[in-house]
């Protein structure tokens, strides 16, 4: 059956999508969302999500394939392209569960509880779709980043029209096919494939849009500015940072380091970006970094090496011109720099300095920088200074410094004593200043994707109930 899927989707790929979609076609993709829109809405709440589940367990069953795709377009470890196939499938059940929970409730309100008005008026508000959601996941989970905008959506009863990544668009297509096999209407959930650059405008300034969902860099910031009057849901990166006090678990703050650093290469946005470490205890947690970066494997991603190619030659440079930038003012290498094409070694980078590219600006790659601090307000003004804000983390064994920092962050989610992560997917997940608007995580999206519809009952005269 595996074998069949793959075929059936790369045909229709090869058919479809070789090259990128016309204006005239992104027109008729939405006039059938439209469509299929308004007969979807009309589809009872527990047979969308009968639907979500059965689109759920096929993902699941086709994980290989998924994974197959994962690990050739985007060079993820193939364990990891395995979880991920794997999370979402979970993530479209608990979305589904989730959805019936919120929009079975609504609210009745009752106009003598406001000054000056009797118990003459009833209302009667729910949460009805928004339309058209435009879902843009980035290329580093285009499955997972998908499906968290596409269940939310549909559960709530809006279509969806799918901008996969340019790199991840096969195993997008392999994912919007399970729907489809769990008998989603081709029109309800469409895939429109292109390079942002020559199609994004004309997407999502499309008078067709109802929402944006978009996940990636700093491209949403334009989209905001583009799209008028449309709800925005944005995650637009970070430079996460790892605050390391005097008393923490120097093991467990190397160990989150190293996974939270260089996991996927450093290519996530909640990875961390920069470690702000107190100056007495610096040179035993650089030590015990460079240890455990020492075991790390770089290769092939069908090998499973923790460190891979990563996923362009424009993003090589960029953090190239990252890494000279530190050599030149003077920062100290722990390993030698070392690149072959796409694929660059796992590198910390001590002793720098705010004057430094790389202290502020997110690599997106397996290079890390430590910067040293003499107090923790020193470590909260770094954080708070950089225009990214979407999460941060600390390690202390003080449960009230804790909180204290964690207040002052002015980051979206601050983690104690664990790295910066995206999930549960049932998590709020948010960041603030530059790095997003809105907040996701499955019951923030499909609130997000619905607005709320009031309908109101005069009464000729008062009426209260006597009990």
């Amino acid at each position: 059956m595996e074998d069949i899927l793959v075929w059936e989707v790369c045909q229709h790929f090869e058919s479809r999508h070789s090259s990128a979609c016309t204006q005239e076609e992104v027109n008729k993709i939405f006039e059938s969302a439209k469509a299929a829109q308004k007969l979807w809405a009309k589809v009872p709440l527990w047979k969308r999500a009968e639907a979500l589940h059965k689109a759920a367990a096929l993902l699941k069953e086709h994980k290989a394939p998924m994974a197959e795709c994962l690990v050739k377009e985007v060079a993820k470890p193939a364990k990891d392209a395995v979880s991920e196939v794997v999370r979402s499938g979970d993530l479209i059940s608990y979305t589904a569960e989730e959805g019936v929970r919120i929009l079975s409730e609504g609210k009745f309100l009752v106009s003598d509880s406001f000054p000056g008005n009797e118990r003459n008026k009833l209302c009667l508000s729910s949460k009805i779709p928004l339309g058209v959601v435009l879902a843009i996941p980035p290329f580093n989970y285009p499955v997972n980043l998908a499906v968290s905008k596409i269940s939310p959506a549909l559960i709530a009863g809006n279509a969806v029209v799918l901008k996969p990544p340019t790199q991840g668009a096969v195993a997008g297509l392999h994912m919007v096919h399970c729907f489809h096999l769990a008998g989603f209407p081709k029109g309800l959930l469409s895939c429109v494939t292109g390079k942002g650059s020559e199609i994004g405008d004309f997407l999502t300034m499309h008078p067709g849009v109802n929402c944006i969902s978009f996940t990636g860099g700093d491209t949403g910031i334009a989209i905001s500015k583009k799209a008028s009057m449309v709800p925005l849901q944005m995650e637009l990166g970070g430079k996460d940072a790892c605050i390391v006090l005097e008393d923490a678990d120097l093991d467990l703050a190397a160990a989150n380091v190293v996974k939270g650093g260089y996991s996927y290469s450093g290519q996530r946005c909640t990875a961390v970006k920069v470690v702000l470490a107190i100056e007495s205890i610096a040179d035993e947690l650089v030590s015990k970094v460079n240890a455990k970066i020492a075991k790390l494997t770089v290769g092939l991603p069908e090998n499973n090496a923790d460190i891979t190619a990563v996923v362009s030659e424009s993003s090589a440079n960029f953090i190239e011109g990252l890494v000279e930038d530190a050599k030149e003012k003077g920062a100290t290498f722990c390993q030698e720099y070392r690149r072959e094409g796409n694929l660059i070694w796992p590198l910390l980078v001590d002793h720098v300095r705010p004057g430094m590219r790389l202290a502020w600006e997110e690599p997106f790659g397996p290079v890390l920088p430590v910067i040293r601090i003499s107090t923790a307000e020193e470590g909260i003004h770094h954080c708070n200074a950089n225009n990214f804000a979407l999460q941060g983390c600390v390690f202390t064994r003080d449960i009230n410094k804790a909180i204290l920092i964690s207040n002052a962050m002015e980051t979206g989610t601050v983690q104690i004593n664990s790295a910066p992560a995206r999930g549960p997917d049932h998590f709020p997940f948010q960041g603030l200043r530059d790095s997003g608007i809105g907040s996701q995580g499955i019951t923030n999206s499909i609130n997000m994707m619905t607005k709320v519809k009031s309908t109101v009952i005069n009464l000729p005269f008062p009426s209260y109930t006597m009990g």
